[in-house]
């Protein structure tokens, strides 16, 4: 049965059951934190003023950015959910799809997990209403790609942008259409990179995520969270929500000279947008060590994203769907010449810019042995947990990570 079918559009009405069996619990639970302005207009919101579930999203809204994100309590972000389904129910009657779509979004990307079904039924109701009336008129015209096959790609060019020594040392090692078996053995338990070629070419989106137009039509009018700046490490980065149509023109319209790329970095996407979902699939290399998957991540910006040297806890494969990467790896073993920041947020982050090396602050890195490769498209790449990596986008790039943990590693965490 479909999700719609949760939520069904009765004429112009979106019905929301969690909402209607939840709603009197939440908003007690939001009384007893003091919320009762919120409570007050969430009530007439209810009863259809919109100015009132309007001014509930707001209160909502400076309550999820009223200190750390951690600190923040569950009962606001659904407070914020609940608010956004008003909002969007008023909306959608009046045939403002792209307005609903864009707060049921936010609802989605800030809210909490009670109304997450809500929800995602209403966002496939509104998208469906918004396709038709798109629909009229529609000519389907050439494919816009992002990257072209056959392009030329000059080494000794992008030499120049790369980290001092990049392809001049030690190669990952390449394997065609490794076997699951020869994984297991050969990389996952000795815990050694390793980039499997020739495994992707089944997946839809080899060929559907090069198409703007495709991209424009599946996620379009659908509210994502990008960063602006060099990358998180810096002072002047920051992050936005914008539409996916406004984020895929700033693409275009960016190369790798641009002192301020956008980029939609490690934002679980295909949790958000189920049509991209379906055109990936899960490497049965997750499955090494019998854990679970823990996270499944999108990376896509223009040539010149960078992200910085860092390391993360768990197993990665790296897909690398349309365009090429650049990556560097540090085994573990080298972390304390790699003068990781001290503060806990950025403890797994290096204090190193590996393309500006202050040799006089960081004596030791010049030294390191290292392992680099340059990703092609169709093309992954397995991390082990802990090794430290940098990553830099050569073209166009869309990327998708897989963590998982094996049983061991999830009971420690």
């Amino acid at each position: 049965m479909s999700t719609a079918t949760t939520a069904t559009a009765a004429g112009n009405y979106l019905s929301t059951p969690t909402l209607d069996a939840e709603s009197s619990n939440l908003l007690q639970t939001i009384s007893s934190h003091g919320g009762y302005a919120y409570v007050s207009m969430s009530t007439l919101a209810a009863s259809g003023d919109f100015r009132a579930a309007e001014a509930a999203r707001e209160m909502a809204w400076e309550q999820l950015h009223s200190g750390p994100w951690h600190s923040v309590l569950p009962a606001w972000r659904d407070a914020y959910s609940m608010a956004c389904l008003h909002v969007a129910k008023f909306h959608y009657r009046n045939g403002e799809f792209k307005e609903s779509l864009r707060v049921l979004d936010l609802g989605l990307i800030m809210g909490g997990v009670l109304l997450k079904k809500d929800l995602e039924s209403a966002i496939e109701i509104v998208t469906a209403k918004s396709r038709e009336k798109e629909s009229e008129g529609f000519e389907k015209g050439p494919k816009c790609k992002f990257v072209e096959e056959g392009d030329e790609f000059d080494k000794e060019e992008v030499l120049r942008v790369l980290p001092e020594k990049s392809l001049s040392s030690k190669i990952v090692v390449k394997k065609s259409g490794l076997s699951l078996e020869g994984f297991l053995r050969e990389h996952f338990l000795s815990g050694s990179p390793v980039i499997i070629s020739d495994c992707m070419a089944h997946w839809p989106a080899r060929t559907k995520w090069n198409d703007m137009d495709y991209l424009k039509r599946v996620a379009g009018d659908r509210t994502v969270p990008v960063e602006v700046g060099k990358n998180y490490l810096c002072q002047e980065w920051k992050q936005e929500l914008i539409t996916f149509s406004e984020f895929l023109e700033k693409i275009q319209s960016n190369d790798s000279s641009s002192a301020v790329p956008t980029y939609l970095a490690q934002h679980q996407l295909f949790d958000q947008i189920n049509e991209l979902r379906k055109d990936i699939c899960i490497p049965d290399y997750c499955c090494a060590g019998g854990g679970e998957l823990r996270s499944l991540n999108a990376w896509f910006g223009p040539a010149g994203t960078v992200t910085p040297l860092h390391h993360d806890p768990h197993h990665n494969i790296l897909a690398q769907v349309v365009g090429k990467k650049y990556v560097r790896l540090y085994t573990c073993s080298v972390s304390e010449e790699l003068y990781p920041y001290n503060e806990t947020m950025l403890c797994n982050s290096s204090q190193v810019d590996l393309d500006n090396i202050d040799d006089g602050q960081f004596p030791k890195v010049h030294d390191l042995e290292f392992l680099d490769c340059i990703l092609e498209e169709g093309e992954m790449l397995y991390i082990p947990p802990k090794w430290w990596h940098y990553v830099r986008s050569l073209t166009i790039s869309f990327s998708v990570s897989f963590w998982w943990s094996t049983s061991e590693s999830s009971d420690a965490s």
